[in-house]
């Protein structure tokens, strides 16, 4: 896809947590020489995901556009802030990349906050129920005992996250079953 403008676009793939959005963007990057990947787990808080919310409040989407959307799709510089998992805190700033082409991947991103800010959003179209076994599985294949977050939080968050915004209905694009998703 190459279309004719002066900013860079923004393609935003996003689905429920263990439906192969970090696969599908890893595939895109790789694909798409000079294309740049964003994870979305650096515009996680930890303290505000592992809790029930409506609208998913533990995605920063605010941080994500203020720090990076708006100024990459103005035309201006700029410096982001990464989650750091391992101080449990956020990171120095880092300098926006120089790309044509920025692939996000984050589970809610097809919120009202984010949505204006994406030119193009693709939703990873695996069912809740099938997205969420994988995701379990993949946690505990790292080592990670998360089926209670899982069970009492996420999917619960998820439940609600479409209830109230229908992410899948704002897509673009619907991916059924995203390549490799089953490695999320």
């Amino acid at each position: 896809m190459r279309v004719a403008t002066d900013r860079p676009l923004v393609v935003g793939v996003s689905g429920y947590g263990g439906s192969g959005k970090s696969t599908l963007a890893r595939v895109l990057t790789a694909a798409l020489p000079g294309s740049v990947r964003l994870r979305g787990d650096d515009f996680l808080d930890p303290s505000r995901s592992h809790r029930r919310s409506p609208d998913w409040d533990g995605v920063d989407r605010l941080r994500l556009v203020e720090e990076v959307l708006d100024p990459l799709r103005s035309g201006r510089g700029g410096a982001f802030r990464r989650y750091d998992w391992g101080r449990r805190a956020l990171g120095g700033p880092e300098r926006l990349p120089e790309t044509d082409l920025l692939v996000v991947d984050l589970i809610e991103l097809l919120h009202p906050e984010t949505r204006p800010w994406i030119d193009l959003a693709v939703w990873c179209d695996v069912d809740l129920e099938t997205a969420s076994a994988r995701g379990m599985a993949r946690d505990a294949r790292l080592g990670r005992d998360h089926d209670a977050l899982w069970r009492d939080v996420w999917i619960p968050n998820e439940r609600d996250f479409d209830a109230g915004f229908a992410p899948r209905a704002s897509a673009d694009v619907l991916l059924p079953d995203a390549p490799g998703s089953t490695n999320t």
